[in-house]
């Protein structure tokens, strides 16, 4: 029995809190996830995991052994992962997670450069707009918004983006260009709602003490960035977007920025991976290559607050 993998192989069913969802992440069979546990039970002489067909907890031994365990693990990927660094090997599968719309705009038109720079490096992309569990699915890294699931992340400062209102030039000719918020018609303005229920979400606008707030009231509305985009660039409409998403539109001329000398809400933008003493170089380089693909401009300070709402911890 080989028993660093053995540990490995009981870590991540502790993690997952299944034993199917474990195999999943590592991408091997449910049986051989099975049997690999009771074989280290039996080489250990005790029960880790006591388990029926509905839930899955640690047993006495299996919690001291589990955290031990971790102890073990942490401890050899940090010297691979330093003894690697030195080297200035950057190679493997770096696996990232981000919004759908972020890496339409970003990363997707980015990551050919990355993976130029290092020729023994490969890079698998999930596009969700559904947080996923990092450890579960063996990611790497994740772009966030404002706010991760999980107090066991390390949530690192990237991009503090902000809303514009913007349109495709054939519309304004149409139209008109307003000069000032207070000019745009809600029926020309589409809106974007957010899960569970149709409503959208009101514009807000501020300068020198001046307020203003719209509620789009054209005849389309979105609950997907990359619609809501579309959308304009087919002249339906005004949209009020995060910067990030149109920035390379606007610079192309396909979009045009309204009210440019008026305040906007914001929003952060973070790299987020799993909790550790020492950050595999792959990683690392990913995120010092975001950061200054990005505005630097627009990253938030360092001690810029992220909220952070407690998940789920141990087993389900």
């Amino acid at each position: 029995m080989d028993r660093l993998w053995a540990m490995q192989v009981f870590v991540r069913v502790v993690e997952c809190g299944s034993f199917s969802r474990a195999a999943e992440s590592l991408d091997i069979a449910n049986a051989t996830v099975t049997s690999s546990v009771r074989n280290l039970e039996n080489y250990l002489g005790v029960t880790l995991l006591s388990r029926n067909t509905r839930s899955l907890r640690l047993t006495d031994d299996g919690e001291g052994y589990f955290e031990q365990c971790n102890q073990v693990l942490q401890q050899i990927a940090d010297m691979e992962a330093q003894v690697r660094q030195k080297k200035g090997e950057i190679s493997g599968q770096l696996c990232i997670e981000s919004p759908a719309a972020f890496a339409r705009a970003l990363l997707c038109p980015a990551l050919p450069a990355f993976t130029a720079q290092h020729p023994g490096l490969s890079v698998a992309l999930r596009q969700t707009d559904h947080a996923e569990d990092l450890i579960a699915t063996g990611t790497d890294v994740a772009i966030r918004i404002d706010s991760v699931n999980d107090a066991d992340l390390v949530a690192r400062p990237l991009y503090q983006a902000h809303y514009v209102a913007c349109a495709a030039p054939g519309l304004l000719k149409r139209i008109g260009t307003p000069e000032q918020p207070q000019a745009l018609l809600p029926q020309h303005c589409l809106g974007i709602f957010g899960a569970g229920r149709y409503i959208v979400s009101d514009w807000t606008f501020a300068r020198e003490g001046e307020h203003h707030q719209l509620t789009p009231r054209g005849e389309l509305h979105f609950n997907s960035t990359d619609a809501i985009i579309q959308a304009a660039l087919a002249e339906q409409g005004v949209i009020y977007v995060l910067d990030v998403f149109v920035n390379g539109l606007i610079r192309s001329g396909e979009l045009v920025e309204l009210f440019p000398d008026w305040s906007t809400g914001s929003r952060n933008f973070y790299t987020v991976t799993p909790k550790s003493r020492f950050v595999a170089p792959r990683t690392r380089a990913f995120i010092e290559f975001i950061l200054a693909t990005l505005d630097a401009q627009r990253r938030p300070p360092s001690g810029a607050s992220i909220a952070v709402r407690q998940g789920r911890r141990g087993l389900i």
